[in-house]
Order: C-alpha cells, then sequence, then structure tokens
C-alpha cells in the first residue's frame, strides 16, 4: 500500500488516541486509556503509551504517570489499574518499568518538578515491592497470580488465579506451587533500578544513586542465578520446589527488555530463540509463546497470551532491539506491524503471527500507539505528512 494509504490509517490512528484520551477515577485531567474494552489505565502499559501519545501532547504523558502517583497508597503501593469509577489494587501488573517511563517523560518535559516527584513516588514502589514480593528471601520479584504479569490466559499460570485473594496484592493465593519466582518482574524491579539511580544523579542524590546502581547489579545477578537456564538459554519462572516452569514464552523478551543480559549472551538468546521462525520469528513477530512450544495454543482465542503476537509486545520492542544493536530486524518488525495493521478494518489487540489477521478488542490504543510509532520511526511520511489538527484536538 502507497503512503496515501498509510496517511490515511496514521490519521485514523491518532484520531482514536484523541478519542481515548478521558477523565479517569479521582484525577482531574485527561489520560490516554487502553481503549477498546479496557475503560481505564494499567500500570503495565499506560505510561509507555502515553510517552509515545507525548509526542504530541507532552501533558498526557506526564498524565499517564500522575494519576498513579496521585493514587499512590500512603504503603508505597502503586494501583495496577485506575478506571472511570474505581482503583485496583488485586495485583502488581507491571512489566516496562514506570521509573524508567518516568525518566524518559521528564526529559520529554524539562520538568524538574515532576522528576522529583516521580523519584519519589517510584523509590516508595519499590520498597513496597522488597516488602511484600520477596516471601522466599532471594532479592527477585515473586508472581503471585496471572495478572501481575498481564499475562491474560497464558500457559504459563495454566490453573492458577488470576488476581490476589481479598483484592490484596500482598497476599499470595494459597493454591499451585506458588508464588513464582518471576524473571520477567524481577527484570523490571531490575530496569526500575537503573532509572532511579539516574534520576537521583540528576537531582544531586549522589549516595542514593550509587546506592540504586549496586542493588540494580545485585537483583541483575539474582535472576541470572535462579532463573537463568543455560542449557536452554532462556529465563523461566521457578516455582516454590525450585522447579522451573519451562514455557518459552515472552517473558524471555520482557527480560531483555530491560537488558539484563551481556551483548554476548543476548546474541546467543537472540539467534537461538528470537530470530528463529520455530521460536519468536514467525512471519508476524513476536508471538507470546514460542511458535514451536507445546503449550502455544493454536485457537489463538480472544485476548490470550497463549500465542498471538500482542500490540503490547510490539510496543516495547525498540527498547531493547534498539539497545543490541538490530536496528535492521527492528525495521523488519515495524514494517510487518504496519503492513498488518493497514489491511486491518481497526486497531486491534493481538494478530496471528502467520497471517497477520487482527482480533480482540477494536478501538486498542496500544495498537495505534505502534502504528503511529513505526511510521514515525520508518519515516514512511513526510513531515508534513504527519497529523492534522483537526485529528488530535479532542479530549474528553
Amino acid at each position: 500500500m502507497g503512503t496515501q494509504a498509510v496517511r490515511k490509517k496514521y490519521e485514523e490512528a491518532l484520531a482514536g488516541l484523541a478519542g481515548n484520551t478521558k477523565k479517569v477515577f479521582g484525577y482531574e485531567k485527561p489520560v490516554l486509556i487502553e481503549g477498546g474494552s479496557y475503560p481505564g489505565v494499567w500500570l503495565e502499559c499506560a505510561p509507555l503509551e502515553g510517552l509515545v501519545y507525548g509526542r504530541y501532547f507532552p501533558e498526557v504523558a506526564k498524565a499517564n504517570h500522575e494519576v498513579f502517583f496521585h493514587h499512590q497508597r500512603e504503603d508505597g503501593y502503586l494501583p495496577c489499574w485506575i478506571w472511570a469509577d474505581r482503583v485496583g489494587s488485586s495485583q502488581i501488573q507491571m512489566v516496562v518499568p514506570i521509573a524508567a517511563t518516568a525518566l524518559e517523560t521528564a526529559d520529554l518535559l524539562q520538568d524538574e518538578a515532576f522528576l522529583a516527584r516521580a523519584y519519589d513516588s517510584c523509590s516508595r514502589w519499590d520498597q513496597w515491592l522488597r516488602s511484600n514480593r520477596d516471601t522466599r528471601e532471594t532479592g527477585l520479584c515473586e508472581a503471585f497470580c496471572q495478572h501481575d504479569t498481564g499475562h491474560d490466559n497464558s500457559p504459563r499460570f495454566k490453573g492458577l488465579p488470576r488476581k490476589c485473594p481479598d483484592d490484596d496484592a500482598s497476599i499470595c493465593p494459597k493454591t499451585g506451587r506458588l508464588p513464582y519466582l518471576a524473571p520477567d518482574l524481577s527484570a523490571t524491579v531490575y530496569g526500575g533500578r537503573v532509572a532511579l539511580s539516574q534520576m537521583a544523579d540528576r537531582l544531586g542524590k549522589t549516595e542514593e544513586a550509587l546506592l540504586w546502581r549496586e542493588s540494580a547489579e545485585e537483583l541483575r545477578k539474582r535472576i541470572m542465578e535462579y532463573c537463568y537456564d543455560p542449557e536452554d538459554q532462556c529465563f523461566y519462572d521457578v516455582d516454590s520446589e525450585g522447579e522451573f516452569v519451562k514455557i518459552r514464552g515472552d517473558v524471555l523478551t520482557r527480560v531483555l527488555c530491560e537488558h539484563v543480559v551481556d551483548q554476548s549472551l543476548f546474541e546467543s538468546i537472540y539467534e537461538r530463540h528470537i530470530k528463529s521462525p520455530d521460536g519468536f520469528w514467525p512471519p508476524y513477530p513476536l508471538p507470546s509463546i514460542a511458535v514451536s512450544d507445546p503449550a502455544f495454543d493454536h485457537d489463538l482465542p480472544r485476548n490470550s497470551w497463549g500465542g498471538a503476537s500482542q500490540a503490547l509486545t510490539a510496543l516495547r520492542a525498540p527498547r531493547w532491539f534498539e539497545y543490541y544493536g538490530q536496528s535492521e530486524d527492528l525495521n523488519v518488525l515495524m514494517q510487518r506491524w504496519v503492513d498488518a495493521i493497514l489491511k486491518a478494518p481497526g486497531f486491534m489487540q493481538q494478530m496471528n503471527p502467520w497471517t497477520g489477521e487482527f482480533s480482540t478488542s477494536e478501538g486498542y490504543s496500544p495498537a495505534m500507539c505502534v502504528f503511529v510509532d513505526f511510521v514515525d520511526r520508518l519515516k514512511i511520511l513526510k513531515p508534513e505528512q504527519g497529523h492534522s489538527s483537526d485529528a488530535t484536538s479532542r479530549t474528553s
């Protein structure tokens, strides 16, 4: 399809993002919600989506962080989600560290006061996680339920609860072999501490910056010690009996997203798993489960992290492909997603990794963000072919 079709879809994406910029419970400024069937913001994704949309409206990038800081409890807990009418506390639901996206937002805004507030809030959140999600005293962050990682309907948590008892994220369900030592949640904490060290440096807190760097490095070593299987060259959950939960899923990409491994190990993992057509490189990368893994769900049901390629995973890809020097493959990935979204009737959550056919939740902000971000990165449109004022002026 030509640039005219791309431009039309690009305008539709920006108009959809504007339409999804709304007010949620207890916060006065509009935020970019998830859209589709998701009537609010989630900690795992809203800060990054706000940052992408923040190229057009920086105030939305700020609001998509401050809405969580606003609702932070005195004990440091950040809400897992905020809807139009309530605030959630039944899981931790984190992927990209809010500290990392807050730092980028502070750079975007050149806002020292925001940086200071983010540093305080994210420091308190880190302390809550230390106090409540390390029951096995390994130094890692533990998964208590399916929604902790946002892995809806994933074989990773098959037969285990979706959320924590009594809607209390500090309570681990007494079932199965929980809690899991979770490499992806631990990587998120690691990435948050790296960002906190950088924040501390910028705020003139030199000693605190050093402590954050030291604690981040200790956590990185623990992830490698407990959750990495050198034989498989893959990261897995470790259950309460000390056994790997051997499912090759996008847990791996989330660990890479926070740059936990060095370049040499990355290249081995990348060739064996990521770039493999039997792993995470079918025609439309990156599936939520390696395509040759026995746990892959070939039915590809709606809202399932059991195999489908998810827009959220694609949106996070530049954060690690560029870091590890895979810009050429990133361009391939982005072009395939752009092509697939161009053919789709709307902006939806997930797609078939072989055909590029989309399903689930039309009007989904992450898919709109993917399209806008990838078209910009690929430089498909000339600068004057970008957004129109009409497409981006609406908030409610």
